[in-house]
């Protein structure tokens, strides 16, 4: 028998009638119907013959804009319709949940009849055919449903279901580019949502590997707990809840082990990581380093233009929280071109001073999923004479910027002679692939990207930004999501190969 290939929802549990003629969707159903859209199962609404006009137009639009069917049961043409496009919903060997909050036994032994799934939500038991049926309690134990029914039923292959929590829009880029199906790929994997609207540990209970993006579900972090982490970190209710769950399940493989994290919290941590970097460069190539830095606790104190001078730094110089991710502030940084510069400058302390690499103004974001890497290049921040130009024009003052959301990236006009030809024609693609090797070794994570920038002139290649869990979203499609697939399962053999 093969997996869920589709989802017939009757309309009664989606959509509410707010009066006068209009209805909504409440929020929980326009959730559960974006993580549809996306799961490549096939979709529809189905609607009976006491639906109004009104309602049924607010149907048909809704549907349309989901990209689901929408069939109609109503009238003498009822049977028809129903008829006509139930065949084309699934194979042979195929099943389809057909999900309602009313109990219709004539209509539930004609779904069956043609192989389909009937799935009660909030229905009470007691009835000939309940031991036919699947109840459920909320709408939100749909998916896990699907997913877990799937994994039941599949024969023909081994199947393994990953429950994944992330913040809203981080899910939506990764399902936008199908990495997130509820219909098995190539190698077995159904991906779920996690929710924290629900206890968690029944819902562990039916998955095989959690994905997460803790640093999503940070409230704050105690800048006097870096170098002790997980101290000084306040989780979610949800979060905590979560790690809980783990620890009683601990054949639950994760993706990745939180210790294994706490490092990508802290820039100083990873500044230290890359210094051993150092060890790979060999003769007659060109060199693979860290950027100098300088940890500061106080850009007050005395003693920092001597400090600055042991840490080989000059200016212009990049300022950058301590604290990489998970706060408000973490990306809030500065450019400074002098030491008055370090005058009330609003960056969150402790910091650390990077030095400015003039790189032509281009990019390498490095992937590395599993044992796979890829690379895709982007237009960046300008040469420092740029940059100290338009400082001088709004009066010598610092450049401050959120890495984020205002990136000083820049023009046309800025970037390098050559352009990104030049720049692919100067990357060593195999020395950055050995040390994406290396780095996974280190930090014992599965998917993970890094910034490299170019130095002009001396052509050294440095890394200068390290994240968990990135997009990937420079990389094909066709590329990258079957290796985003790869990684998971790889992963998880392996782990309980040991």
């Amino acid at each position: 028998m093969g997996a869920v290939r589709g989802v017939l929802l009757d309309e009664s549990l989606l959509f509410f009638d707010a009066g006068s003629g209009n209805f909504y969707l409440p929020p929980g159903s326009m959730t559960l119907l974006r993580r549809l859209q996306y799961s490549k199962l096939r979709v529809g609404f189905c609607y009976q013959k006491d639906v109004l006009q009104q309602k049924e137009i607010f149907l048909k639009q809704t549907a349309a804009s989901y990209s689901f069917d929408c069939i109609s049961l109503r009238g003498s043409h009822a049977r028809n319709s129903f008829n006509e496009s139930l065949p084309d919903w699934h194979a042979d060997g195929e099943i389809c949940f057909y999900v309602t909050s009313r109990k219709d036994e004539t209509l539930f032994g004609k779904l069956q009849n043609r192989g389909w799934k009937i799935v009660c939500i909030g229905v009470e038991r007691g009835g000939t055919m309940d031991k036919e049926l699947l109840f459920i309690d909320q709408l939100e134990e749909l998916l896990i449903t699907v997913c877990s029914f799937s994994k039941k039923v599949m024969h023909c292959m081994p199947v393994l279901i990953v429950g994944y929590v992330m913040k809203p829009s981080r899910e939506e880029d990764f399902a936008k580019r199908g990495a997130f199906p509820m219909y098995p790929t190539q190698n077995g994997l159904l991906f779920v949502p996690l929710t924290f609207e629900l206890p968690l540990a029944p819902q562990i209970q039916e998955v095989d590997v959690i994905l997460h993006k803790a640093t999503d579900e940070i409230l704050s972090i105690d800048p006097d707990y870096c170098l002790d982490f997980p101290k000084g970190i306040a989780f979610s209710r949800g979060m905590q809840e979560l790690e809980r769950s783990i620890q009683d399940h601990p054949n639950c493989c994760i993706i990745d082990p939180l210790n294994n994290i706490y490092p990508l919290l802290d820039r100083h941590k990873i500044q230290q990581i890359l210094l051993g970097l150092q060890d790979l460069n060999v003769n007659d190539q060109c060199r693979l380093r860290a950027p100098q830095f300088l940890k500061v606790g106080n850009l007050h104190e005395p003693s920092l233009r001597d400090r600055l001078l042991e840490a080989n730094l000059s200016f212009p110089l990049i300022v950058k929280p301590q604290i990489a991710c998970g706060v408000a502030d973490a990306h809030n940084m500065a450019l400074v071109f002098r030491f008055e510069d370090f005058m009330d400058l609003p960056v969150p302390l402790p910091a650390i001073l990077q030095e400015y690499v003039d790189h032509g103004s281009l990019i390498f974001k490095f992937y590395v999923l599993g044992d796979k890497v890829f690379h895709a290049v982007k237009k960046s921040m300008p040469n420092a004479s740029f940059l100290l130009s338009a400082s001088e024009k709004r009066g010598s003052a610092p450049i401050m910027f959120n890495s984020l959301k205002s990136l000083p990236v820049a023009t046309e006009d800025q970037v390098s002679a050559g352009g990104l030809k030049a720049a692919k024609q100067s990357l060593d693609v195999e020395l950055v692939n050995k040390a994406a090797k290396w780095l996974r070794n280190q930090l014992g994570l599965t998917i993970f990207g890094f910034d490299v920038v170019i130095q002009e002139v001396s052509g050294d290649h440095v890394i200068v930004d390290l994240n968990y869990l990135p997009t990937f979203k420079e990389v094909p499609d066709s590329d990258a999501v079957p290796a985003f697939w790869d990684a998971i399962k790889s992963t998880y053999d392996l782990r309980k190969a040991n």
